[in-house]
């Protein structure tokens, strides 16, 4: 509940560039607000309305924020000291691009929180290193840790519709790919460096979804669904760089004389 009321608050905190009353208007998700729509209204709840969002994670005292307003900076010190001195483990996510328009860095994140924040960001931060030597790595909540994946298993056996339901397997296959040794350096997703691994798992779970369900169109199906999804994955690796050369046999090249 916390947090649908935080995530509506950033998402419409640009009105802050307009004047108060905008802000005013469109900030927390409060019953008795006029015109609110149907999404919103599921979250509503009885509460003062509130001025600004440093007010709102004060008086809320949410478990986690989520920055989509692409206001840099929008999560100023004093609320991240706030986030952690009422959670064990403050949930804050800045995913606005670019790196400009974060609502904070990771930096900031782990040192304000003394390294006890689970920080993700829409922009790529390069780890922090702590003063007890831990090293943390930001994860970068990209796309491209779905869509490559999902497309590739989708092309794979012809699925005929892509329901919410597909992107919920690419889901919990990401996170089954977040190893525990990955967790203690931070991080939320799986590297970067593995990403061709992680997609072919989404892959194969939605190809295997797609014959579960009976919406796929290949026929028929085929038995090792993973050797379909390595078939069709490009390979970048070359035995040998070098073009294939080949020279003419010396004696061909000779001129030959033709004996009547």
């Amino acid at each position: 509940l916390h947090l649908s009321v935080l995530y509506y608050s950033l998402i419409l905190w640009r009105c802050l560039e307009m004047n108060q009353e905008s802000f005013l208007s469109c900030s927390c998700t409060i019953q008795g607000r006029a015109n609110l729509t149907d999404q919103k209204l599921m979250f509503a709840h009885p509460h003062p309305a509130l001025l600004n969002l440093r007010d709102a994670v004060h008086c809320l005292k949410p478990t986690a924020i989520i920055g989509v307003s692409a206001i840099g900076g929008a999560f100023t010190e004093q609320i991240i000291r706030d986030m952690a001195s009422f959670n064990e483990q403050p949930i804050i996510f800045a995913l606005s691009n670019p790196t400009s328009k974060a609502e904070c860095t990771a930096e900031q994140c782990y040192q304000l929180t003394k390294g006890k924040a689970i920080f993700a960001s829409g922009s790529p931060f390069n780890p922090v290193t702590m003063e007890d030597g831990r090293v943390l790595y930001p994860g970068q909540g990209n796309n491209a840790y779905v869509f490559p994946g999902v497309a590739l298993g989708v092309i794979a056996c012809g699925l005929k519709h892509i329901d919410e339901e597909v992107f919920l397997i690419a889901a919990e296959t990401i996170v089954a790919q977040v190893l525990e040794e990955h967790l203690a350096e931070g991080r939320l997703y799986p590297p970067l460096s593995t990403i061709r691994t992680v997609s072919s798992a989404v892959a194969i779970k939605v190809v295997e979804y797609a014959f579960r369900s009976g919406m796929a169109s290949l026929y028929p199906e085929p038995e090792d669904k993973e050797s379909l999804i390595c078939s069709l994955i490009y390979s970048t690796d070359y035995d040998e760089f070098l073009i294939d050369s080949y020279t003419w046999p010396e004696e061909a090249s000779k001129i030959q004389t033709v004996k009547k």
